[in-house]
């Protein structure tokens, strides 16, 4: 799959000596501390709806990470995928008479411009779920073969064959499954059932087994998957074998939003251990971005309550403004999108472009400093705009206090666009 082109990232004075994280896991803020190379598996959208404001506020979160591991001196592999065939996506195109795989090539396309105009550093691997299909298939063949899978016969009447069986997982065969998400018993059944898992389904070992291929059905796309017949896979497989073929069995960090700690992350954590081997497998830190509301809501596709990236720049909003407006609020919060915000970002980016226009301006290295200082702790991007803001003022307001430096507007914009993506 073709990603989308990569923003340029200047040279900027000094640099960042560690990066400390929120770990979903354990809970506390840890520092990112694997050696010189940092892996990062950010999962990707599943296209059946253009991006809206909690995406871009997801992608942009990760993208200031991997910035901040840049400006640390880490070598970043980032990795991520497109589930371009699922359930959401066959649905919604039924239910508007389209094709399937020309809903999800246009939404595709429009997530790539969305995040071309955020300044978004693209993935070096970016992979769909079909055209991993032959990977996956080996992969549940593998765990059949070696007892971590087990099939459920299909007796509804919907599949193509009357001998299909779906694949499921068997979690049991994990003594670590749990290890990811600190949550109770009780909320992963509840949180399991919410978002997209099946957990009445007869003939499951268990509740929380989850599907790893999914038997042909009428009227659903399907594909040669081997010993396991025509299906189509699962969602957490896909995740883990992406993944461990792009960034080994122990990546860094895995993130994406809140409500993929439990079950997609947890899941596809399990499955990269069952697969591999290695009890340790899977990503050492958790990160996760806070969702976003819009008219007393969590944004979501089903709700309908969107703000979506393109139709605001279709009506003139500069991106960088966008962008400016989800920095404002920490990644980590949950909050809500609101006209107001958005008029805020726009009169910061105009005091910005004022700012960093003239000749001079005080000394940046104490600037420079503060940035970096709220970035260091788990990505304070309210703190770190704060003190460009105060820069702003200062070289606006020209107090005859303030020794001013030839050339320092040049790198304060350079600065906000390598550490924030922030293109003045």
């Amino acid at each position: 799959m073709i990603t989308w082109p990569a923003p340029q990232i200047p040279q900027i004075p000094g640099s960042l000596d560690t990066v400390r994280v929120f770990d979903s896991t354990t809970r506390q803020n840890v520092e990112v501390t694997f050696g010189q190379n940092a892996s990062l598996y950010v999962c990707g959208i599943t296209p059946y709806d253009a991006t809206h404001i909690g995406h871009a506020a997801t992608y942009v979160a990760f993208d200031l990470l991997n910035r901040a591991l840049r400006d640390a001196g880490k070598t970043v592999s980032y990795a991520s995928n497109v589930t371009d065939v699922d359930d959401p996506l066959l649905e919604r195109a039924n239910a508007t008479g389209t094709d399937w795989q020309e809903l999800a090539a246009s939404q595709i396309n429009l997530f790539a411009r969305d995040m071309t105009a955020l300044g978004v550093i693209p993935p070096e691997t970016y992979l769909g779920a079909v055209e991993t299909i032959p990977q996956v298939t080996a992969a549940v063949q593998r765990m059949l073969a070696e007892d971590g899978a087990y099939l459920v016969p299909v007796t509804d009447g919907s599949a193509v064959s009357d001998s299909a069986a779906d694949v499921y997982a068997d979690l049991s065969v994990d003594s670590r499954f749990g290890s990811l998400a600190p949550i109770s018993p009780e909320e992963r059944l509840a949180f399991f059932a919410e978002r997209g898992g099946d957990p009445e389904r007869e003939g499951k070992r268990s509740p929380l087994d989850p599907l790893l291929w999914r038997a042909a059905r009428h009227g659903e796309p399907a594909w040669d998957g081997g010993s396991i017949g025509q299906g189509r896979p699962g969602w957490h497989i896909e995740c883990a074998v992406i993944a461990v073929e792009a960034l080994g069995a122990r990546c860094s960090v895995v993130g994406g939003g809140a409500d993929l700690l439990f079950p997609h992350h947890e899941m596809s954590a399990s499955h990269t251990r069952v697969l591999t081997g290695d009890s340790q497998a899977g990503p050492r830190l958790a990160v996760h971005a806070g969702l976003v509301s819009y008219q007393g809501e969590k944004m979501s596709k089903s709700l309908g309550n969107l703000v979506l990236v393109s139709e605001l720049i279709k009506r003139g909003v500069e991106p960088m403004v966008i962008r400016l407006a989800l920095l404002s609020q920490h990644y980590r919060s949950e909050w809500e999108w609101t006209d107001e915000l958005l008029r805020q970002a726009q009169e910061r980016f105009e005091l910005w472009l004022e700012a960093f226009s003239g000749n001079g301006g005080p000394a940046y290295d104490d600037t420079l400093r503060a940035m970096r200082a709220a970035l260091r702790e788990d990505l304070n991007t309210p703190e770190a705009l704060g003190a460009v803001d105060e820069w702003s003022r200062l070289t606006l307001e020209g107090e005859e206090s303030t020794e001013f430096v030839e050339g320092a507007p040049g790198v304060m914009s350079r600065a906000v666009n390598a550490l924030l993506g922030i293109r003045m």
